[in-house]
Formats: structure tokens, C-alpha cells, sequence
């Protein structure tokens, strides 16, 4: 659900949520003060307990999307090294395969470049992954040719093997991509530290307090949520994985191959 958001929409959302959370705590600890009698000790042992809960939740989902976000990372450069040597052993096999697999792996980077552009699970981001899967098989194609013409030759099986990797590891990002923190967990997050904002905010006015440390823990709270988010829209918000490597592997193509065929 929230990963289908834009980023300001997001960001709005989760405003909206706590200042209304902020609002009923308010509202609430106004009428209590009213009344005779009334007694805030126990609502300062809950929201104390609330906010130490919350904050471990917080931390926790934030180092998850820390860690999924520096995994998406390392595996945009290691598909850009399986392309690279499986362009440079390519480069070594007998014509007409070696022409032919290089034109492939020239498009295959520019199918790769294209996926790593677009959001995961929409229209866009499932046509570049069905073109990509189509190089794939027109590459193990060209690559099985090269065994059959030279089957105790080095260089095919060599370059087989790159070829596996990129395989392998085209699958590694598709996964990592698609891979996010589930929904029931972020409404739990969000939902959490709503209930626990009113919880401060029903708390502090029932001591006369002002709304000020209620709107700063608000403030706080949001952003440590929306930066957790942005960590797992990694097309979407402004925290992004860089596609930088396959880019400066691509532009590296338009050169002349460095080696020759037999």
C-alpha cells in the first residue's frame, strides 16, 4: 500500500496521521484535566512504555532498510561485473557467435540500465524484466552454438560460465528489488507510533503542559518512518540505488573490443 504512494502523498500521509494523533491526545487529556480527582500517574508509565516499544520497532525496521537498501546496492555492481567479463570473454569466441553475443550483451546492458529506472511491480517494470529474460535466452542460445562449434575449447566454456553468473545474478536483484518490508508491518509501525504520540500528547496536557515536545517527538517520529519507507522504494523517493556501474559499463561497449577472436 504505501509503496504505491508518491513521495510528497507519503510524506502528507504520515503527517496527517500524527498530527490527528496528536490532536485527539489533546483534546482528550483536556477534558480528564477537567474533572475532579483526575490522576496522570498511570497515563505516564503507558506512554513511557509506549515510546520505549515504539522506539525499538523504529530501529529496528530502520536497520532492516538500511541493510536491504546496501544489498540492492552491491548487487547493481555485481551484475555490472558479471556483464563486463562476460563481454570480455565474449570477445574470444570463434565468429559468428562473437559478433552476435556482443550486439546481445550491448542490448542486455541497455535492458538492464532500463529495469534498474523503473519502479518495481508496474507495467513499465514488468516489460523491461520480460525483455531482459528474452536477451537471457537469445544469449544461452548463442553460447550453446559456441560449445557445439568448439566443444574442448576454453574459451566458450569460460565464457558460459559468466554468462551463468549474470543469469544468477539478474534473478539475486529481481528479488532484492521486489523484496520490502510487509504492509501488516508498516501499518503496525505507523499505527504504533500514532498511538503512542497521542498517548505524550494526552499525557503532557494532563501535566498543563504545551504541545511543543508533543510536535518535536511527532516531527521526529515521521521522519524516521518516512526515511524508512524511502529505503525500500528504490525508484521512487529520494534515497535511490545508484545504476551508475552498468551506466559506466555501457559506455565502455561503444569502444572497440579489446581482443580478437580466433
Amino acid at each position: 500500500m504505501f509503496f504505491q504512494l508518491s513521495t510528497l502523498t507519503l510524506f502528507l500521509l504520515l503527517a496527517v496521521i500524527a498530527g490527528t494523533c496528536i490532536t485527539g491526545g489533546v483534546l482528550t487529556g483536556r477534558t480528564v484535566r477537567a474533572r475532579p480527582g483526575a490522576n496522570h500517574e498511570p497515563v505516564g508509565v503507558v506512554q513511557g512504555t509506549l515510546l520505549g516499544l515504539i522506539g525499538l520497532l523504529l530501529a529496528f525496521g530502520l536497520s532492516m532498510a538500511v541493510g536491504r537498501f546496501e544489498f540492492r546496492r552491491t548487487l547493481v555492481v555485481q551484475e555490472a561485473n558479471d556483464i563486463g567479463t562476460t563481454y570480455l570473454r565474449a570477445q574470444l569466441l570463434a565468429e559468428p557467435t562473437r559478433t552476435t553475443s556482443l550486439g546481445l550483451l550491448r542490448q542486455y546492458t541497455d535492458a538492464a540500465l532500463d529495469l534498474a529506472h523503473q519502479v518495481p511491480d508496474t507495467h513499465n517494470f514488468n516489460t523491461a524484466a520480460v525483455r531482459v529474460e528474452s536477451l537471457q535466452r537469445q544469449l544461452w542460445t548463442a553460447a550453446g552454438d559456441a560449445v557445439r562449434a568448439d566443444p574442448v575449447g576454453t574459451a566458450p566454456r569460460l565464457y558460459l560460465e559468466t554468462l551463468n553468473n549474470t543469469i544468477d545474478t539478474h534473478a539475486d536483484r529481481m528479488a532484492s528489488m521486489r523484496n520490502r518490508v510487509p504492509t501488516p508491518v508498516l501499518l503496525l509501525e505507523v499505527f504504533g507510533s500514532g498511538v503512542a504520540l497521542g498517548v505524550l500528547a494526552l499525557y503532557l496536557t494532563l501535566l498543563g503542559r504545551g504541545i511543543t515536545t508533543s510536535l518535536a517527538t511527532a516531527a521526529l517520529l515521521v521522519l524516521i518512518l518516512f526515511a524508512s519507507f524511502d529505503l525500500d522504494r528504490p525508484q521512487r523517493g529520494f534515497i535511490t540505488v545508484p545504476s551508475t556501474p552498468l551506466a559506466v559499463l555501457r559506455t565502455s561497449m561503444d569502444l572497440p573490443p579489446e581482443a580478437t577472436g580466433p
